[in-house]
């Protein structure tokens, strides 16, 4: 028997809504997703994008960056993170993690915000890795005090909250979602940046579309361009899609948790194993990440042979030849992500997975740690 490491969710709405689409039904599915997404996140503003790395791209426009600029991340993130910023010709800065969240480091971002006052940095990118979240009372803070902007990325975080408030809804200037996140694959592409600003929504819808713009009273095809912009938008048959997704979504996380719960109690005394430790009862555990003691490749190859497929991530952006040869880093620059990287392990955790699959994964992990020396 064979656990995949995700499997997408599909739904009767989401068929539905597809059918529409394909029949001609007179709907804007796209604008639809967007009012849907400002009543199910609770922002001002949301602007739908073709992936979620063209919300983090679109979000750089929005912020207006410019060749040499800087901007603040943790050195574990998905390529993504980074790649945006690099297509500005400015310049990453990474910041090692929390041991346990695997989050950025709070202490040493704050650190480096002190001791490199500039005009030249613009943002920090925040990643809610496995959708668990920051102390972001303390990162608003830091950003009003030393005047940056906060870009959280929200891949893994759709849904998830913090003080009883979705992520998008928090503080943040921007917040780019990804619904078909990195490690977890769907049959649709789209992302979504989300904004409480008027200003940042106005200047990203204009350069989502090439910077065109149209007089309403004049024939349609005749325009001007006033920017250089791009083209960010989603199509009708993603949308559709991703529709019956964020109706969904709540119920699906809700049974995560239980999987989640499911797979701490069991593991919770198993030995070369560390659980997850979630500072708070908010944890959405789009990712399970459990640690093992050592050779976490061998361990993860004996459970693919038992057919349990699990994800290896992140390397640490630091690891990555371009980034390692352009900032000239070393290995050990970042050590708590390297010790991290060495050890870490997500787990099968999808709302289908069925009883019987969580327990054959709890077995199968139980099995390969018995013959671990």
């Amino acid at each position: 028997m064979n656990v995949p490491f995700c499997k997408y969710e599909s739904s009767r709405d989401a068929h539905s809504n597809v059918s529409d689409v394909l029949d001609g039904e007179d709907l804007d599915q796209v604008e639809e997703l967007e009012n849907d997404f400002i009543d199910y996140i609770g922002s001002e503003y949301a602007l739908a994008t073709s992936h979620g790395t063209s919300a983090l791209h679109l979000a750089m426009l929005a912020l207006d960056l410019k060749r040499g600029d800087k901007i603040v991340c943790s050195v574990n993130a998905h390529p993504n993170v980074p790649e945006v910023v690099r297509h500005f010709d400015a310049e990453p800065i990474f910041i090692d993690i929390d041991a346990d969240t695997y989050n950025i480091n709070l202490d040493k971002l704050e650190a480096y915000l002190e001791d490199n006052k500039s005009k030249k940095l613009k943002a920090v990118i925040v990643t809610h890795v496995a959708g668990q979240c920051t102390d972001l009372d303390r990162l608003y803070n830091m950003a009003k005090i030393y005047d940056v902007k906060i870009v959280e990325d929200a891949s893994e975080a759709l849904g998830a909250t913090y003080n009883g408030k979705k992520i998008g809804s928090t503080g943040a200037d921007i917040t780019c979602f990804n619904f078909s996140s990195h490690l977890k694959k769907d049959v649709c592409n789209g992302g979504m940046l989300v904004s409480n600003s008027e200003e940042i929504i106005k200047r990203a819808k204009l350069l989502s579309k090439h910077a065109m713009v149209r007089d309403e009273d004049s024939l349609e095809y005749i325009y001007d361009v006033v920017d250089i912009g791009f083209d960010y938008s989603m199509s009708q048959l993603d949308a559709a899609y991703i529709r019956a997704q964020i109706k969904e979504q709540d119920k699906n996380l809700q049974r995560v948790k239980e999987i989640a719960g499911m797979y701490s109690e069991a593991l919770k005394s198993v030995d070369h194993i560390t659980i997850p430790k979630p500072v708070s009862d908010e944890h959405p555990f789009s990712l399970y990440i459990i640690k093992i003691d050592k050779n976490r490749d061998s361990f993860a190859l004996e459970l693919k042979k038992e057919g349990i497929n699990v994800g290896l991530h992140y390397i640490p952006l630091h690891f990555l030849t371009y980034y390692k040869a352009k900032y000239s880093l070393k290995i050990n620059n970042f050590p708590v992500a390297l010790k991290s990287y060495q050890q870490v392990m997500s787990l099968p955790i999808y709302a289908g997975m069925c009883n019987k699959d969580v327990n054959l994964v709890i077995d199968k992990i139980k099995l390969v740690s018995s013959t671990r020396v």
